[in-house]
């Protein structure tokens, strides 16, 4: 099974950049790799309960891109099972660019960075924002924190992998 990123990252275009850099051959090694890498591990679920902060870029039907950082307490962003991470969007800037891309254009590409301990983990995911599900809101709000969830249904769900 070929790495499940390079399936949908290293584009024809995308190869020809490589090639023309001489670093295809490389990048065709990283491809066939085993594992595919499509679920969360226990040391990567592990990594993820630590952060308080990530990055999520989205792009809107058009195209263009956005990246937002999102924030809260240590582990807001939940693991939901070994493919699908949650969160409780808190309020913010009140532009919603973020739920409007996710509305028209679902895939996503949330950078988690561990800065103390120099690491990230780059995920590609397919996005949705749940409303109206009172069960998944109380796994995902924190009671402890004292922002204001924005949505008063559930937030935004990934799904890790295509």
């Amino acid at each position: 099974m070929r790495r499940a990123f390079a399936t949908l990252v290293f584009t024809d275009a995308v190869k020809t950049a490589q090639a023309r850099h001489g670093t295809r051959g490389h990048c065709a090694r990283i491809e066939a790799q085993e594992p595919a890498n499509n679920r969360l591990t226990d040391d990567l679920k592990a990594y993820i309960a630590r952060l308080d902060s990530f990055v999520i870029a989205t792009a809107n039907r058009a195209g263009w891109p956005h990246a937002q950082h999102r924030g809260g307490p240590r582990g807001f962003l939940k693991i939901l099972d070994d493919r699908t991470l949650g969160f409780a969007d808190y309020a913010g800037n009140k532009q919603y660019i973020t739920v409007g891309n996710i509305a028209e254009n679902n895939p996503v590409a949330p950078l988690l960075i561990d800065y103390e301990r120099r690491r990230r983990l780059k995920l590609w995911a397919k996005a949705e924002v749940v409303d109206g599900d009172p069960t998944l809101l109380r796994r995902l709000a924190d009671p402890e924190y004292p922002a204001r969830v924005e949505w008063g249904d559930p937030p935004p769900l990934g799904r890790v992998g295509p």
